[in-house]
């Protein structure tokens, strides 16, 4: 049976939303797996711990659990478990037994469950009725609700998201995952953890996890692929090079072609993201020439070109 979770955390009830939180902190890194890897009891306690600030960490449950309305589990009581803890509890005035509704609801607590039918199998010798008498119920029992759905945000290196590099997560309670991303994921995609929610009547709720790429000072995405805007000198362009560039596997040399011009794109193949196939898209070079500080001599060279060898590129568009 689940302890009162202000004893777990030994904390007294009157104490702050802060004190709460700094107790739970204290406990939780001293019992986190992480440091207590030899030590199972550690772990329980861990969980415990975790479980007692799932409810008091929340100003809703806790506020339900002051008031009797759910157990130390996080679990709602009934209408007879709340009325007793009133009048067992700190919370009531000269122990006087408070229970709204109809009193049969009480007594099907201790003597079967649900509500019977009116007049159902009643008879002399069973004041009740069919309620003391196990004949069939009209009430389904209902589903006990799960723990509430908890969100979280991934942000991700953008080499680490090319090549599919798994990741770390550290949920609020302390415990630590490791997400595998999936091939093709979009930014923005959302996985979902069944179980890592948090803790409720009938059993933890569900994680969601939002993917994100971070941006990064070299390269952006462009679907599978990955762009790079590579600057090149004058004397590169027109008599071509080889240089080396970065990729999100590492630097590679790359050949750029004689009377190159900007605009022009190059491919490095498989340097991409990764597909839903497991194949990977290319990285895409688009050259851009960079002419540098004004330089004398290029100027002059620039001047003194000869007239016949010069070309107009906007030839084509018809304008004098």
């Amino acid at each position: 049976m689940a302890r009162d979770p202000y004893s777990v955390l030994g904390v007294a009830r009157g104490s702050s939303d802060d004190e709460i939180k700094k107790a739970y902190r204290k406990l939780a890194k001293e019992l986190h797996p992480d440091r207590n890897a030899d030590n199972p009891k550690a772990a329980e306690r861990f969980k415990e711990v975790s479980a007692a600030y799932a409810i008091l960490g929340d100003p809703d449950k806790r506020a339900k659990f002051d008031r009797g309305e759910i157990g130390p589990d996080g679990a709602a009581r009934s209408p007879f478990e709340q009325a007793w803890q009133n009048r067992s509890g700190s919370g009531s005035a000269g122990g006087s037994f408070a229970f709204e509704g109809d009193p049969m609801d009480i007594f099907a607590q201790f003597f079967g469950g649900g509500r019977r039918r009116a007049g159902a199998g009643a008879g002399a010798g069973n004041p009740f009725g069919a309620g003391f008498g196990g004949e069939e119920r009209t009430a389904s029992a209902r589903p006990r609700p799960k723990g509430r759905t908890v969100e979280y945000r991934l942000d991700i290196p953008f080499e680490a998201a090319a090549r599919l590099e798994p990741q770390r997560l550290t949920l609020r309670t302390g415990k630590t995952l490791q997400i595998k991303l999936p091939p093709g994921f979009v930014e923005g995609q959302q996985l979902r953890l069944a179980g890592q929610g948090d803790p409720g009547p009938g059993g933890a709720g569900d994680a969601l996890v939002s993917l994100h790429v971070k941006p990064h000072a070299l390269f952006t995405r462009d679907g599978d692929h990955v762009l790079l805007d590579l600057p090149l000198r004058l004397d590169e362009a027109v008599l071509g090079a080889k240089i080396k560039v970065p990729t999100v596997d590492g630097a590679v040399m790359l050949s750029v072609p004689a009377g190159s011009t900007s605009g022009k794109l190059l491919r490095l193949r498989g340097k991409g993201f990764t597909r839903k196939d497991g194949a990977r898209g290319d990285q895409l070079v688009r050259l851009m020439i960079d002419t540098g500080e004004p330089d004398a001599e290029l100027k002059r060279f620039a001047e003194t070109w000869a007239a016949g060898k010069r070309r107009n590129p906007r030839e084509s568009w018809g304008l004098s």
